[in-house]
């Protein structure tokens, strides 16, 4: 048969391999189209090696220059154990000491010596925070042993780091009891591929279904073996899914399926929702946490890494009860660029490891609102349907998303003029209502040279190059494209200039972006992304960077669009690929889930691991993005995902329409219910969101985080916290009539649905109905909320707020308020109110926690009133409060928590005091 034309081909191409992953999605995830580890060479020689077994590596030439300690690692050989020409050269080791208890080692190669390689691995850049260099403590000294066999570093107070030198190993201890926390080595599994010449005859190719990776520069992989001690678990290491938080044993004994966790940035189609397999981000950074403490550890490497959590035992059968957990780190390139932080509290591992790579940006308040997405909305006419359908049906929403087919021809920056004929417009009638729009980029570039920014970055050498030195051609929803080589910074600034309102023709400024497939997805590439020699910038290889790009990606989009607001308006990017350092830019979500009851449970695992690794922004498409979910799943899904941070409904476009109106007059009423919720809650979610930016902490977080030495909330992954105050507790079971919820502390909580008071430290089963999932606020804490339901938030804007107080054993309560303009960086020149409400002795007081007027270059004012608190555990009797200043009496009655419609009474609430929220004020409760 005569082969087919080149144009017929790629034209068959590119219809069939779309149909083809859909087809092979349609009944689940196929294993077999990915790696394992026992097919991935370097991970299989790795999980080989035995404690021990290895040459001892010896510390030498140990000194301190420019306030870092240095030193050479060189293995211990015997002359049998060499060939000729093969003795490995010495590596290179640099600690370095930072503030707040952060130690960072660094092995590579060393490059000065007369043999080292021509190239020079791959460091990360753009991850670690620019000024991080500056919170560096010099080094005036190190201290050693008599026989000089250990040296010791001061790390912070009560904490030190030890170098032993013969065998090579690393341990951050307590001073006083020099009981370890983490160390590195203990077990003699460090193995540090050096770069070298090839070998005649050696064959240093790759082949993975029909693909070939050619490896030019042979094998690189690096692991070591890390244990943190005194942990009960260990948490971390996104993106997997999975129905438990704490990550299990991988490896070792009473484990059946031995498989690592894998951190290798893939499109993976319904996902399974329980596997270590790696999904669309990864971020290198292990918490562990037990009664004695928090600790942390983050590999700043880009590779694709596997990494096994080793069960008691593993290596010894009679130590298996060792007050440890042992780790074992594996990347196939790159160095060890390794940070380890001491806690010793978990919030406190959580602040230093965002000291280094940063904290999530401050979003926009609509952004913390409710998304409307689908794939796709077909035209103009079904935008505004739907946009008219929220109106008439009393739900409030704040962004309505389009997916790929509003393009012309997936030529993203433009637009189908034949569905989408006045996009601006459109966009316009949106953004009158308060509204705003999110459109799709991806990184995959329709090769037509028709198109402007394919001639542009064709003309200007922009694109990632395959092995040979020419533009990479694959194939994705655009058909044959090429990929932007975000790792350089020229190009980064070249994508971002496309997001300019003169450059997106019919973009306006309520526009807002979406990148996905930035993985990147390449559907006829191996494990359906970019080959591994593909080259980047500089001569990086692809398998070097693979799991950075869709960070360069995500930031090339972010800058673009603070530039298009010439740097005042908050940028809005939601990334599907992330990687450490990702929270800066914008939002991210957990892919392409399914319309089950299993994948409802493991998105609360996989949002919180998320969250303790910097991505605080996140949530799960409401409903899953495959299939059809049952009327009662999508209700409990929508319950469970207004207390996401990232609060977004999203549909594949082979499934039914399923906006919240269309399952029936009751089930429409509970999500509007669902949604309400979320709303009522946005001021307080804003404050989190501040907080966050601040500190590094997670708006949505485990249990454990709040109770640090309750060993009950230790596994717990089906409940989770919302800040300090609110405690949700998912149902997961089709048909659920009970539940049983732990309720952590000392203290009460409240029931968010009917105010009744449940006791700190027990296990209630409680029914369950279909109006809410369990929810409470806790005892001692003062939540802000809006009560009065808009078609967005910019239209509550000037609401008034009510102070929900949940009074502990002590009759005190205490909370914040964070309010701003909601869109602008003002806020950065102090231009926004913060407040502190605190409730003891019979008397709410709100003061500013804003230090000084004359720091702020800007102010924010507002002249929102508070027109309730609402006082829960308060003993009756109160009659009547007094405002001051003013000395304005006014009456306390029983009332309702909320607004709804036939709420009983169930709390004293003082009516309409109409403070204003700006100001000092004390209310006395008579």
């Amino acid at each position: 048969m005569a082969p087919l034309p080149p144009l017929l081909l790629r034209y068959l191409l590119v219809i069939l391999i779309p149909l083809f992953l859909f087809s092979s999605s349609a009944s689940a995830w196929k294993k077999d189209e990915f790696r394992n580890c026992n097919q991935t060479p370097f991970c299989k020689r790795a999980r080989s090696r035995t404690p021990h077994s290895l040459p001892r590596l010896i510390v030498s030439d140990l000194s301190i220059s420019d306030g870092h300690l240095t030193a050479h690692l060189q293995p211990s050989l015997r002359s049998d154990d060499v060939s000729a020409g093969d003795t490995p050269r010495p590596l290179l080791l640099r600690l370095s000491v930072y503030q707040n208890g952060i130690l960072r080692l660094k092995i590579d190669e060393d490059y000065s010596a007369p043999s080292a390689p021509s190239k020079q691995r791959f460091e990360v850049p753009d991850v670690v925070l620019p000024d991080f260099e500056d919170r560096r403590l010099w080094l005036p000294r190190v201290s050693s042993t008599e026989d000089g066999s250990i040296s010791s570093l001061y790390l912070s107070d009560g904490f030190e780091v030890v170098l032993r030198h013969d065998p090579f190993e690393i341990q951050v201890r307590r001073k006083r009891s020099n009981d370890p926390i983490i160390s590195l080595n203990s077990h003699g599994l460090f193995e540090f591929e050096q770069l070298r010449e090839k070998k005649e005859g050696e064959d240093w190719e790759e082949r993975f279904r029909g693909h070939t990776d050619t490896r030019p520069h042979g094998p690189q992989s690096i692991s070591f073996d890390v244990s943190f001690h005194g942990a009960e678990f260990v948490y971390g290491i996104p993106e997997h899914a999975s129905t438990s938080l704490a990550l299990r044993a991988t490896r070792g004994p009473g484990v059946e399926h031995s498989e690592p966790y894998r951190l290798f940035n893939l499109d993976v189609f319904e996902f399974l929702h329980d596997s270590p397999f790696g999904l669309y981000g990864s971020i290198p950074f292990m918490l562990s946490h037990g009664l004695k403490g928090s600790a942390g550890f983050f590999w700043l490497n880009a590779a694709e890494m596997q990494i096994d959590v080793l069960a008691p035992g593993w290596d010894d059968s009679a130590a298996a009860g060792n007050d440890r957990i042992d780790t074992f780190w594996m990347s196939e390139a790159g160095i060890v660029d390794a940070f380890f932080f001491v806690g010793p509290g978990p919030k406190d591992v959580l602040q230093q490891y965002a000291s280094v790579t940063g904290t999530l940006a401050m979003p926009q308040e609509f952004a913390i609102a409710y998304h409307q997405c689908r794939w796709n909305y077909r035209d103009e006419e079904d935008v505004a349907t739907v946009d008219a359908g929220f109106d008439e049906h009393d739900i409030p929403y704040d962004v309505l998303w389009l997916d790929i087919e509003h393009t012309d021809g997936k030529r993203y920056f433009t637009w189908d003029r034949a569905l989408f004929p006045n996009p601006e417009e459109m966009q316009k009638k949106l953004a009158a209502k308060g509204r705003h729009m999110v459109t799709i980029v991806d990184p995959h570039i329709k090769r037509d040279d028709s198109y402007y920014v394919h001639k542009e970055a064709t003309d200007k050498g922009y694109y990632v190059k395959d092995a040979t030195g020419k533009d990479f051609d694959g194939w994705c929803w655009s058909g044959s494209s090429s990929y932007p080589d975000t790792l350089n910074p020229e190009v980064r600034e070249w994508w971002a200039e496309k997001f300019s309102l003169k450059n997106y023709g019919g973009s306006t400024p309520s526009l807002y972006i979406w990148n996905d497939m930035n993985e990147p997805s390449v559907f006829n590439g191996p494990e359906i992304s970019m080959p591994r020699d593909a080259l980047h910038f500089g001569g990086v290889e692809h398998r070097e960077l693979h799991n950075v790009y869709g960070l360069y990606f995500h930031m090339a989009t972010a800058d673009g669009l603070l530039k298009r607001g010439n740097g005042k308006d908050r940028p809005f990017v939601l990334s599907r690929s992330f990687f450490a350092g990702s929270q800066r830019h914008g939002a991210i979500w957990t892919g392409d889930n399914s319309a089950d009851w299993d994948h409802l449970r493991s998105s609360v695992p996989m949002i919180l691991t998320q969250g303790l690794t910097g991505m605080s922004f996140s949530g799960a498409d409401v409903g899953g993005f495959f299939g059809n979910p049952e009327p009662e799943l999508l209700v409990r899904w929508y319950q469970l995902a207004a207390y996401y941070p990232f609060f977004r409904a999203h549909a594949h476009h082979d499934t039914k329409r399923r906006e919240p109106w269309l399952f029936g007059e009751r089930r429409t009423a509970l999500i509007r219910e669902a949604i309400h919720i979320r709303y009522s809650l946005l001021p307080y979610y804003y404050s989190l969101f501040r907080k966050a930016s601040v500190s590094g902490i997670p708006i949505m977080r485990p249990l454990w985080l709040e109770f640090p030495e309750d060993k009950k909330t230790f596994d717990n992954s089906e409940a989770f916290m919302i800040g300090e105050g609110i405690l949700v507790q998912g149902i997961y079971e089709e048909g659920q009539k009970s539940v049983s919820v732990y309720l952590p502390g000392e203290q009460s909580w409240y029931n968010m649905r009917n105010g009744a008071a449940y006791s700190g430290g027990q296990t209630h089963k409680l029914e369950v109905f279909e109006d809410s999932i369990p929810s409470f606020q806790r005892a001692g804490s003062i939540v802000p909320r809006k009560y009065r339901f808009r078609r967005s938030t910019t239209q509550m804007a000037n609401d008034p707020y009510t102070l929900v107080i949940a009074l502990n054993s002590s009759l005190a309560a205490e909370g914040e308020l964070y309010i701003d303009d909601g869109k602008s960086y003002d806020f950065e020149q102090g231009a926004y109110i913060h407040r502190r409400f605190v409730f003891s002795n019979g008397k709410l007081t709100s003061s500013s926690i804003i230090l000084s007027d004359s720091l702020r270059e800007k102010k924010f004012s507002s002249s929102c009133t508070v027109e309730r608190i609402i006082l829960l555990g308060l003993p009756s009797g109160a009659k009547k409060a007094v405002i001051e200043p003013g000395n304005h009496e006014t009456e306390i009655e029983p009332g309702p928590l909320t607004l709804r419609a036939g709420a009983s009474s169930v709390a004293l609430v003082i009516r309409k005091p109409n403070v204003r929220i700006a100001d000092d004020w004390t209310i006395k409760v008579l």
